[in-house]
């Protein structure tokens, strides 16, 4: 009966390039599926703002938990047009965290990246999305439905 063993080593500097560029590759390759998927859940959530009222549109099964705790936390975020800058700062951050976090076991992909319109009044566009985390566009979009804020979008 014979071993084998295997030895690993080090690679060599062509084969790390080589390592290196598919990762490079690989990892553009996912950043564009993500892309394309972010696009198609922004896509899908726009036509239903167009063809159905949004007041009676529900984007989870605790629609009323997530807003009421958003309300409770953000009672002055005018939900109309997001200050980008403003919602990524640190300060704002720290602020969001903890609502974030009491929705981590609540919601499924609560920290998925997802696109948000920045200005509620426009449809999806490159110019017109935000990059937030799932429970973000949840909590504003749901508020957005509730204060009729999304009810412009409709044909």
């Amino acid at each position: 009966m014979s071993s084998h063993v295997v030895v690993a080593a080090k690679p060599t500097p062509e084969e790390q390039n080589t390592l290196d560029n598919t990762s490079i590759r690989n990892n553009a390759d996912i950043e564009k599926q993500w892309a394309i998927q972010a696009f198609k859940y922004a896509d899908v959530y726009q036509r239903l703002l167009e063809s159905m009222d949004p007041a009676k549109l529900r984007l989870s099964k605790i629609d009323d938990e997530i807003y009421s705790k958003f309300r409770s936390s953000f009672p002055d975020l005018d939900v109309n047009i997001i200050d980008e800058n403003k919602m990524k700062s640190e300060e704002e951050k720290n602020k969001w965290r903890p609502l974030l976090l009491e929705f981590k076991e609540k919601t499924k992909d609560w920290d998925f990246g997802t696109l948000l319109r920045i200005d509620a009044s426009k449809g999806v566009s490159e110019q017109n999305t935000t990059l937030v985390t799932r429970i973000q566009f949840l909590c504003i979009e749901i508020a957005r439905n509730k204060e009729g804020v999304n009810k412009k979008q409709q044909s």
